[in-house]
Formats: structure tokens, sequence, C-alpha cells
């Protein structure tokens, strides 16, 4: 890994400090490897920070709100990618950008914009495939559950 990867992930001490993993202290003891999310989420946050970087001007993180995440204008792609892979993947930029040292109040991945927009993208797919999203219920327990014995059919 190159090092400007482990500061943009805030584990440059990590690295400063591997010498002193090989004493046994389990509160400071890191998993051999990452899950699949968290590999998943570091890929997703450098991507990201290249995704900054190439702006022109390059823009800082600390300047980069939600008009950096959404798309400029509508997509016409057919094959824009499914509401659920975008929302898990902002879920994990969101999670991302506070575990580097962002502020959750600036947060650009929580912005309720970028809500809308999930919200516009999910309908608009839904409404291609002839199917309304409906958020499922929670099932609500009666208040007679245990009195009522006979079932009409």
């Amino acid at each position: 890994m190159s090092s400007s990867n482990d500061q943009g992930e805030g584990s440059s001490s990590r690295t400063a400090s591997a010498s002193a993993d090989h004493h046994h202290n389990p509160q400071q003891q890191q998993p051999a490897q990452l899950s699949r999310y968290e590999s998943q989420k570091r890929r997703d946050w450098n991507t990201f920070g290249q995704y900054l970087r190439n702006q022109r001007p390059p823009v800082a993180l600390s300047q980069c709100s939600y008009n950096h995440v959404e798309p400029a204008g509508p997509c016409t792609c057919p094959l824009r990618q499914a509401w659920g892979s975008l929302d898990a993947l902002i879920g994990r930029l969101r999670a991302a950008y506070e575990e580097n040292g962002g502020q959750p109040e600036t947060n650009p991945f929580a912005s309720g914009a970028i809500r809308v927009y999930l919200r516009e993208v999910r309908d608009s797919q839904a409404k291609a495939r002839g199917i309304p999203y409906k958020k499922k219920k929670k099932k609500k327990s009666t208040i007679n559950e245990g009195t009522s014995s006979s079932f009409q059919m």
C-alpha cells in the first residue's frame, strides 16, 4: 500500500507502530484481514478521494459538499446502478467520512439532498419495472391476540 492511502484512511499511526505490534496487547491487536464490508468501504473511500483530487481545481475534503456526491445531471444510461447498491455505497462512504476525521454535521453523504436523490432513484427504478416500491411495514401486534382462537376462511 502506498503512504498516501495510509494517510487518507487515518492509519499512518498503525504503520509507525508496526514494530510494537509484536507485543501481545489485545486492545491494539488488529484482525489479520478486513471484513468484506471494511475492505469495500476502504476501496470506496479511496476512490472518492481520487475523484476529489481529479476535480479541476482539486477539492479538499473539508470543502466537499453533497454537490460533489450527486451527479451533475440526470443519468440517461440504461444500466444505471441499482438503488440498493447505490444506497449501500452511500452508507459506506457516510461511515468512512466520519472514520477519517469528518464531522457528522458536515457529512456530505448524510445530507437531506442525498436522501431525496436516493428516493428519486428508487422510485424511478421501481416505476420502470412496473412495480411501485412499498416499504415493508412492521407487523403490529393485535390487542386481542390471545382471545380469538377461531379463524375464518
